[in-house]
């Protein structure tokens, strides 16, 4: 078994060390993605160092190649590479778009987490219906995360590793910053709904005037 890998190492496909050409095919042929502790366990108790030492090396191995293997949430798995994947698209890939309420929502989930739909609805200052949430945990973005321990246990809601993956998040540190999301042009539902917020605490009496996810008045 080889130590830890060269950064500027090239393995090719003979002098691959064993780990690394175990750790290859066990993630070429499983069906998920697969932690470091799965794969140390299915691999005979291997060490968890070899494990990622093996990882990092195959990465940096595939990074110029058609498929790369990347880490989502912890996880690891084969992909196509990001440049290539409309070569593989049979058909016009239908556009999963989300209405104004769900994205408000699922920011706020991303960027709270775990919170409460009370938590919600007060960021947003309007009411959140359940269709909303629905929505979101279908596309498998969002999942339950049990409840509070307050009076009333609220369920809690946090995303998913598949929210990470369809964004192409390692993690939610890699969530964008402010500047980010205004120079892409994506802030506007979040800063609306963070404005909104400010106006609540500041103590206008706009709140009373807010309408739900239907547009009805509160």
């Amino acid at each position: 078994m080889t130590g830890d890998p060269q950064p500027d190492a090239t393995i090719g496909d003979e002098e691959r060390s064993v780990v690394e050409r175990a750790l290859e095919a066990t993630l070429f042929a499983a069906e998920t993605p697969q932690s470091v502790e799965t794969l140390a366990e299915h691999l005979g108790g291997m060490g968890k160092g070899a494990v990622r030492a093996g990882l990092k090396t195959l990465r940096r191995h595939y990074e110029p190649r058609g498929i790369q293997l990347v880490e989502r949430a912890g996880r690891w798995h084969f992909e196509t590479a990001p440049d290539l994947a409309h070569l593989l698209r049979r058909e016009r890939e239908q556009v999963r778009r989300l209405s104004r309420a769900a994205t408000e929502v699922l920011a706020i989930i991303a960027y709270h987490e775990p919170v409460s739909r009370a938590q919600i609805e007060s960021i947003r200052g309007v009411q959140t219906s359940a269709g909303t949430l629905d929505v979101l945990m279908e596309a498998g973005w969002v999942r339950l995360a049990g409840r509070r321990e307050v009076p009333g246990r609220p369920v809690i809601y946090a995303t998913t590793p598949e929210f990470l993956d369809h964004f192409g998040l390692s993690s939610r540190r890699d969530l964008p910053g402010i500047d980010e999301l205004r120079a892409a042009g994506l802030l506007d539902p979040v800063e609306e709904a963070f404005d909104r917020e400010v106006e609540k605490i500041g103590g206008g009496n706009d709140a009373e005037e807010g309408e739900d996810d239907d547009g009805n008045a509160a």
